[in-house]
């Protein structure tokens, strides 16, 4: 009799030690479910805010550490230098900068040199017709479901099923609460009635999340808050005029195209940077000193003559076009420039490689636009006029 008895606590611990370790399990898979849907939620667009969420992992995603924010190349001449240290110095006197000027200029580049110099962390976001609100400050993405069930009692199990629901922090209300650099680039693109929120972070210190439950709605502005704008003059297509209320409380800064040396400089730079790329990417033919600078005031010329932007990024665009050819000698088209700044060839060919690589580049500003050019060809005989002027 004492032997049954024993043997049947025996089998009763082994069924009881299963029990504990089948619970084990079950928890073992809840709590991989729980990080799986919350994963899920986290990558998914906003389902209540109809915001437009950036899918990520993480909110600290959108920190961009300062050595990585710099741009490169980046060439700091004087002009750069002037330009850079203005925007430093408005922020550091704790002012919204607003860098104005035309597409090509380098506005983008200097905001995110001068963000990277504050050392503080960076959040960039770009301007667009579909940013709203949400876009800015987040907004609720998805819910977390998940059940619990109690079942220490015999014979009774209780069922719980949580539902809750995820808020997602946006580019403005991560900055804000990380005392970031926030860049918003090309911020006049988006719908002016998506910047109201701006004003109470600018003027009170105060970000109020529209749509968000509970005590944490706002957030108090972090002291090393600082934004810079950047946006295209007010005639450029898709452009918005923004609030005076807004505009009231941010400094301008006017970037415009650089002289003729700084120019230079950046052009070589960046074709530099594509010849001393990898190996397994074919850098074409190196470009000289003296090609590089028969493209940059070629460009300046026709900047001046042409109902077009043509920006510094157009001759970069040339110059690293021109390294793929191998026909032009741009050392000896360049000792036939003039003074103005103009080039001159010896021969009569309209069809020159400079005139073709720069209708390239150009093409896209006339074609299918209201341009006041009337297409690429004709584009391309004021290109030759203006060369052989």
């Amino acid at each position: 009799m004492a032997e049954d008895t024993s043997r049947k606590r025996t089998v009763r611990g082994r069924k009881i030690r299963d029990d504990r370790e089948a619970k084990q399990r079950c928890k073992a898979r809840k709590k991989l479910a729980r990080s799986v849907s919350k994963a899920k939620t986290e990558s998914e667009p906003s389902g209540k805010s109809g915001g437009t969420h950036t899918q990520r992992t993480s909110e600290d995603d959108l920190l961009i550490d300062p050595a990585d924010a710099a741009p490169e190349p980046f060439i700091e001449t004087d002009a750069v230098a002037a330009v850079r240290d203005r925007i430093t110095g408005w922020l550091a006197a704790d002012q919204p900068v607003h860098l104005i000027g035309p597409t090509g200029t380098g506005k983008t580049a200097l905001a995110l040199s001068a963000a990277a110099a504050r050392g503080r962390p960076v959040v960039l976001c770009n301007g667009d017709k579909a940013v709203d609100t949400s876009a800015l400050v987040g907004g609720y993405s998805g819910g977390e479901r998940y059940e619990e069930r109690d079942e220490y009692v015999s014979g009774v199990s209780k069922k719980t099923q949580i539902v809750r629901d995820r808020w997602v922090d946006n580019p403005l209300s991560v900055a804000v609460r990380e005392g970031a650099t926030f860049i918003y680039n090309e911020f006049s693109r988006s719908d002016p009635a998506a910047h109201n929120v701006l004003l109470s972070v600018l003027e009170e210190g105060v970000l109020e999340r529209p749509g968000k439950y509970g005590a944490d709605r706002s957030i108090d502005v972090h002291p090393e808050f600082r934004v810079i704008f950047t946006s295209n003059d007010v005639e450029y297509a898709g452009v918005h005029q923004q609030q005076d209320a807004l505009l009231d409380r941010m400094v301008g800064v006017h970037v415009d195209y650089y002289d003729a040396e700084t120019e230079h400089e950046i052009v070589r730079s960046h074709v530099a940077e594509k010849q001393d790329g990898p190996a397994d990417d074919d850098p074409g033919r190196t470009v000289s000193d003296e090609e590089i600078e028969t493209v940059v005031n070629a460009t300046r010329t026709l900047r001046e003559e042409l109902p077009i932007v043509v920006g510094t990024r157009a001759a970069i665009t040339a110059a690293k076009g021109l390294s793929v050819f191998d026909d032009w000698d741009g050392g000896e088209a360049a000792a036939g420039r003039t003074d103005g700044g103009q080039i001159q060839f010896s021969d009569g060919d309209s069809d020159d490689l400079l005139a073709d690589v720069l209708t390239d580049v150009l093409g896209p500003k006339v074609a299918g636009t209201e341009a006041e050019i009337d297409g690429i060809a004709a584009l391309q005989r004021q290109i030759n006029e203006v060369l052989r002027d």
